[in-house]
């Protein structure tokens, strides 16, 4: 028999059960019904993508959800609600300030351009001299005998026996006793015949370094001198001596040379791609190891018309005084030349403009057509020696920082921030640029005066424009690259490159599969097929572009040699690849297939990095097994028949 007390517990813990359930029900009910708005609003709030990419690798681009087909990350949706062009962003004022972006305004000015050289100081040619024998004989005393010892103008040097002495004074003797014998009553004929003989044999004397005041004494005393006394023709420093004493020389044998040191020559070295700057004229400022902080100055007094084609540098000399002695030659120096720069990028001097000035003493200027007071030549315009062209002298050119530019081989990418924007708007513009002239380069086209350009965060903007999926300015092919033609190269040249290019494969693959010793083994290889590779087939111009192409290519495989780890070998493997793209780009090499440039963006802390590859299967050899597929095809060198 059940309990009645029991039977009321159960029914009663059974209704509170369903109350608890109800409630729950209609709680859950009426907080779905009140959150239902906001989520809708939420929903509404959201942008309608019309695009996924991958956070990771912008690159990829998906007209509908789903995976990374590199890294099988979720895509990601793509505002498209701005109407701005695809090289143009918009950040607001917060997100640019936390950017740090720094702007300047495009303008024109006057820049200096600073070329520092090094060189040496040297002894000025045109005061170095050489005192030599004048007659055969034998040098009894030397009266500087060492060298270094200065002397003045006329000091005697040498004392030197000669028997060709005694014969001329002989017959300067003989013709003087003839002049005597000679009578009043004598012709005309005999006399002027008399003083020819005499004025013949006192010239011979002269000839062989006799002065007149020794000849004189001859003709007053009669007797006859077997040694002559040499003197030194110019006032200096004793720089060498020749001979010894006891020593038999001939006519024009070297005794001692001599150098004038109060004025010096500056050889200085020139980079090629500094000589723009570089004029006739210009003054140089230069310091030495021996007095640090002291400023010399001298002036270009010549260029030289030949390139050294080993460093690739111009000699140039400067004229400097040295009236207090204290520069010697052999002296290290350290030079800077100041050039201001005009719009052309001719360099320009504003106290040179309308003058003239000798071509051969640069120290000579004046302010009209004359000669010079030095050497007697014409004087010419500055202008004919590429001072102030007449086009532009006065019209300053159009620059920009060094930082706004953004170099990319042989492109320069800005980016300009657009004002008529209700948020702060870059927008990514390729332009031409001049020379670098200090901290600044000069526009020849792209930009205006007074638009203003990011001089600091570019490289942010950047990243930002690929995280939204649109394209680099950093990759993007300029319109120069896109018609370049390479040079057709003959069949025997690219026989002869094709091992290369296999080896290249065969590192690449090495570097994909994680094994360094595999790699190291190619490179050997790699050097021995460069080095076969023979220019005689191609033309001028291409076989100067190949030259310079194989010596960075030669520096790259030794790098790879000497490196320690895979790590190092990547690194280098970039510069590598970097030179043969440049080759695949520069000559039409590919072979009988075609060959694949790949870009990896994540390369290398995101900086990205290529390679080639001779199929489309991508293997990634910066990261190997650990990121394997990633990369894009970016460019195909066409086989050679399909040209």
């Amino acid at each position: 028999m059940v309990n009645p007390n029991v039977k009321s517990r159960s029914g009663a813990v059974k209704i509170r059960i369903v109350a608890v359930v109800i409630l729950a029900f209609g709680a859950g009910f009426l907080l779905s019904h009140l959150l239902r708005p906001q989520s809708q609003a939420k929903e509404t709030a959201q942008p309608v993508a019309k695009m996924w990419t991958c956070s990771m690798h912008p690159n990829i681009k998906q007209p509908k959800a789903g995976k990374c087909p590199i890294c099988l990350m979720d895509l990601i949706p793509v505002e498209t609600g701005d109407d701005l062009g695809e090289r143009q962003i918009s950040f607001s004022p917060a997100a640019l300030k936390l950017m740090e972006i720094q702007t300047t305004l495009v303008e024109r000015k006057f820049v200096e351009a600073r070329i520092r050289m090094v060189g040496k100081v040297d002894y000025d040619e045109t005061r170095v001299k050489h005192i030599t024998a004048w007659v055969k004989g034998r040098i009894d005393r030397l009266y500087v005998d060492f060298t270094g010892t200065r002397v003045e103008k006329g000091d005697h040097m040498a004392y030197v026996y000669s028997s060709e002495l005694l014969e001329d004074q002989r017959a300067l003797l003989a013709a003087l006793e003839a002049a005597k014998r000679i009578s009043p009553d004598s012709s005309d004929l005999a006399r002027r015949l008399g003083s020819a003989n005499i004025e013949a044999a006192k010239e011979r004397l002269r000839l062989k370094g006799l002065n007149d005041k020794q000849i004189a004494d001859i003709e007053k005393t009669g007797k006859v001198v077997d040694h002559i006394t040499i003197y030194a023709p110019i006032g200096g420093v004793v720089i060498e001596k020749h001979r010894t004493e006891g020593t038999y020389v001939d006519i024009g044998s070297e005794i001692y040379t001599l150098a004038d040191l109060t004025q010096l020559w500056v050889k200085l070295d020139a980079y090629e791609s500094d000589m723009m700057w570089i004029r006739y004229g210009q003054q140089v400022e230069f310091q030495t190891e021996a007095y640090p902080g002291e400023i010399f100055k001298g002036t270009i007094s010549f260029i030289e018309p030949v390139l050294n084609p080993k460093t690739r540098t111009v000699k140039l000399r400067v004229n400097i005084d040295n009236s207090d002695g204290r520069l010697k030659p052999g002296m290290f120096v350290r030079a800077v030349v100041a050039a201001k720069v005009a719009k052309s990028g001719m360099a320009m001097d504003p106290e040179m403009a309308g003058k003239w000035i000798c071509p051969m003493h640069p120290s000579v200027v004046k302010t009209k057509a004359a000669a010079c007071d030095i050497c007697g030549m014409d004087l010419v315009t500055t202008e004919s020696l590429g001072y102030f062209p007449a086009d532009d002298s006065n019209q300053p050119p159009l620059v920009i920082p060094v930082s706004a530019a953004l170099i990319t081989g042989t492109r320069a990418v800005v980016y300009v921030q657009l004002l008529e924007t209700e948020k702060p708007t870059f927008e990514g513009r390729e332009i031409v640029l001049g020379p670098r002239a200090g901290d600044y380069y000069l526009v020849k086209s792209g930009l205006t005066e007074d638009e203003i350009v990011v001089t600091n965060g570019n490289f942010k903007i950047d990243a930002a424009l690929q995280i939204q999926a649109k394209p680099s300015m950093m990759s993007a092919k300029s319109q120069d690259e896109s018609k370049h033609k390479a040079f057709d190269v003959p069949d025997q040249f690219r026989k002869q490159f094709q091992p290369l290019v296999e080896s290249y494969f065969k590192l690449q693959k090495a570097l994909a599969a994680d094994n360094a010793a595999q790699a190291a083994e190619v490179v050997p290889l790699m050097s021995e097929t460069l080095g076969a590779v023979e220019t005689n087939s191609l033309s001028e111009k291409a076989k100067e572009l190949w030259i310079l192409s194989r010596a960075r290519l030669t520096r790259a495989l030794k790098n790879i040699e000497g490196a320690k780890d895979i790590k190092s070998i990547r690194t280098t493997f970039k510069v590598l690849s970097d030179e043969m793209i440049i080759v695949l780009s520069h000559f039409k090499l590919a072979g009988s297939r075609p060959i694949y440039k790949i870009h990896c963006p994540m390369a290398f802390n995101n900086t990205g990095a290529d390679w080639v590859q001779a199929d489309k299967n991508i293997r990634n050899p910066y990261f190997g097994s650990s990121m394997l597929k990633c990369g894009k095809v970016t460019e195909t060198y066409r086989a050679s028949a399909e040209y």
